[in-house]
């Protein structure tokens, strides 16, 4: 008896083992995720980045963000681009968001493509994550694998959009740190991703204070800066996040830094005396490694609470559910 008993139980943990370690690898995401199901997607995708970025430059970072707004609400999972209905509220006019995010139509035109070679097969939250990847590239910079098999939300929210994307105005080194940490990213990660403000522009809403109020600013910068972004008015005028090379993905964004020439409070706070100096440092005279530890942090940022197997949905407008 004794002998079956054991049996029996050695048995149990092996298809609790079994079924454990099944459901965790159904979980995962992969590279190769669509290559039967879809092999045309990834080309279909790349081509169209191409050509959008062809036509406006400033779209490759603009994508970029889409992404980083997409995963760091309920994780990567296309709620960002959810649409307001009568009886739903997006994340599209949450603070961080609102006449601030774009490309929509740029991700509309890459699912109608990949819709006619694929019917509803490739999810709009991996649409944005191979997008962000591609723009970064056609824009000069490095490549990576992209993870695939994510599955689209039903929901979004405007509460978390509001609470958990870190403000530009405000965030000191703390609050950058505390964010990302909340969605499992490192602070090596933080600094890294941050070089994506090597490309694209920001409203002056978002760096108005800190050209008029604040020290830790090269003055001739700030000057410059004031004649485009008045104390009152001019809201929307824009300024390139880098200065020196604001279309070309390159380790800029860290050598204007070190010359106290970042556009947004958020961007200055990482080299301003703290812990995050040496890596912002390194960065500057350093590329190559800004390149490699780039890709990585962008692994490990699409990774955030992705939905698989039969979560969520693969929506067929990435505008709304199905």
């Amino acid at each position: 008896m004794a002998s079956a008993s054991s049996f029996s139980h050695a048995l149990a943990f092996f298809f609790f083992f079994f079924f454990f370690f099944a459901a965790v690898t159904s979980a995962q995401l992969s590279p190769t995720f669509y290559d039967t199901s879809c092999p045309k997607a990834l080309s279909t995708i790349q081509s169209a980045v191409k050509a959008a970025v062809a036509k406006e430059r400033r779209m490759g970072a603009s994508l970029l963000r889409l992404h980083f707004h997409d995963c760091f609400v309920q994780g990567c999972d296309g709620s960002v681009l959810l649409d307001d209905t009568s009886t739903f509220t997006g994340e599209k006019t949450a603070g961080p968001n609102n006449n601030s995010i774009r490309g929509f139509d740029v991700i509309d035109t890459i699912k109608s493509q990949v819709e006619a070679v694929c019917k509803q097969t490739v999810s709009c939250a991996d649409i944005l994550a191979v997008a962000a990847r591609d723009s970064v590239v056609a824009l000069g910079g490095p490549s990576w694998t992209v993870q695939l098999g994510r599955r689209d939300s039903t929901t979004a929210s405007l509460s978390l959009a509001n609470s958990d994307i870190p403000s530009p105005i405000t965030s000191d080194l703390s609050a950058l740190i505390s964010a990302f940490s909340k969605k499992g990213l490192a602070t090596s990660d933080m600094v890294a991703l941050s070089g994506a403000h090597t490309i694209g522009q920001a409203r002056c809403t978002s760096f108005r204070n800190r050209i008029y109020n604040e020290t830790n600013i090269d003055s001739s910068f700030a000057t410059s800066l004031q004649s485009n972004c008045p104390v009152s008015g001019g809201d929307s005028n824009l300024a390139p996040l880098d200065v020196s090379t604001p279309t070309i993905f390159d380790n800029f964004y860290y050598r204007n830094l070190l010359n106290k020439k970042g556009l947004l409070h958020s961007d200055q706070q990482l080299f301003n005396g703290g812990s995050t100096d040496s890596q912002v440092s390194s960065y500057s005279t350093n590329s190559a490694k800004f390149f490699s530890d780039f890709a990585s942090a962008m692994v490990n940022m699409g990774n955030i609470s992705p939905l698989t197997g039969t979560s969520g949905e693969i929506r067929i407008s990435c505008r709304k559910t199905n």
